[in-house]
């Protein structure tokens, strides 16, 4: 598949400019990028992209795999815009023409008009949301709503209490620093790294105030690196390998950590030997994240917290990092660091058998159904659009004025 970006406008959306963002976009969808449009074969496909509009990645993947014989018009404040094209190259160049505004002539006999709505699907399996796919021309006047519909559209629909109402803000504010200091994903993603020791060592030390500060600031950078990435089109195979490796790992590596600080007074708590709670959090830790992967890998090609709205609730608060440390904070408020500990280890027990009951359920549902779909692909159709699961996880998408 090859792509040609036309033109390009010096307005800067999370620092790039709209044909650099397409560009990122196409290298990461392995689109071959063409710098004109002039020596391709008739019979070759090409992708045509006006470069000064902002697309959806979504919209993207859906127009290279559509036919070579399609026009995507926009509705841009009430007037109907060809803003992309999937042709071969003997329609490239009229139809290159048409989208920049230099002819006012339909698309060629045999070149027909699609929409956004066409090309792809509000719910995303990547990042576990639903939200309407867009392609926005970008003006003076918008650049600030598109920005915020970028960083709206990088966070995850579906994910726990903390990320999901605690740190957009905040995180857009980093992000957005970020950009402007030239700062790099893998650069956060290491300092939380250090973070991930820091905290570990004074949790082991018994300082455990110092160690949640070290903490929660990782946590916080660990969402950031991510937005980091998809604002800027910059994830990498590597980065991300480097980013879900740590976030794999280090949990229960902390929970034992704090056990030691514990062990500096007492090896035992509530009557139990400290390595047995150990023994115990990581067990059903490890086994939590086997029900996820299972029910991906074996079951449905989505996260078994997207498959009902039930198992999207249950995602704001199960035995993941984020709600583990509020029970690990709200312990040591209460000065029984002790409890917050044991608290962990049963809410982790508690999650991976609701888990494991889940991934049961979800067998017998396949066996029955044969086929099982996300109730995020079913807004609008088995589930009530007004329905409060419906308000709280999926993005109906913000209204940007094109012109």
């Amino acid at each position: 598949m090859h792509a040609v970006v036309l033109g390009d406008s010096p307005i800067r959306i999370w620092g790039l400019t709209p044909a650099e963002r397409i560009q990122r976009q196409l290298r990461s969808e392995n689109i071959d990028l063409r710098r004109g449009r002039e020596t391709l074969p008739a019979t070759q496909s090409v992708m045509l992209l006006r470069g000064d509009c902002v697309y959806d990645a979504r919209v993207i993947r859906g127009l290279a795999r559509s036919s070579p014989h399609a026009v995507l018009e926009v509705d841009v404040d009430g007037r109907s815009l060809p803003l992309a094209a999937h042709v071969t190259g003997d329609h490239a160049g009229s139809v290159g023409e048409l989208l920049v505004g230099r002819s006012s002539r339909v698309p060629p006999a045999g070149v027909e008009t699609v929409t956004v709505e066409q090309l792809a699907r509000g719910f995303d399996t990547r990042l576990r949301k639903a939200d309407r796919p867009y392609v926005l021309p970008v003006t003076a006047q918008n650049k600030g709503a598109i920005e915020q519909l970028v960083f709206s559209g990088a966070y995850k629909g579906v994910t726990d209490l903390v990320t999901k109402w605690l740190w957009p803000r905040p995180a857009q504010w980093v992000t957005r620093g970020c950009v402007r200091l030239g700062i790099t994903p893998n650069q956060v993603t290491a300092a939380s790294l250090v973070l991930v020791i820091v905290a570990g060592v004074l949790f082991a030390r018994g300082e455990y105030a110092w160690g949640l500060l070290a903490g929660w600031i990782m946590t916080f950078l660990d969402t950031v690196d991510g937005k980091l990435a998809r604002v800027t089109v910059t994830s990498t195979k590597l980065g991300n390998i480097f980013d879900h490796g740590i976030d794999l790992v280090h949990p229960p590596l902390w929970y034992i950590a704090w056990g030691v600080g514990l062990a500096r007074d007492s090896a035992t708590i509530a009557g139990l030997a400290l390595p047995a709670i150990y023994i115990v959090i990581v067990a059903a830790y490890v086994g939590g994240r086997l029900c996820e992967g299972a029910f991906e890998r074996f079951i449905a090609p989505f996260s078994i917290f997207t498959w009902r709205p039930f198992d999207s609730w249950l995602r704001l608060i199960v035995a993941r990092r984020n709600p583990s440390m509020i029970m690990l904070t709200a312990g040591l408020a209460a000065g029984r660091p002790d409890v917050g500990l044991v608290a962990v280890a049963a809410w982790t027990v508690l999650s991976t058998a609701i888990l494991l009951g889940r991934v049961l359920q979800a067998l017998y549902a396949k066996r029955r159904d044969r086929t099982l779909r996300s109730w995020l692909g079913e807004i609008g159709e088995t589930v009530d659009p007004r329905a409060l699961a419906v308000r709280v996880f999926a993005h109906a998408g913000a209204a940007v004025r094109g012109a």
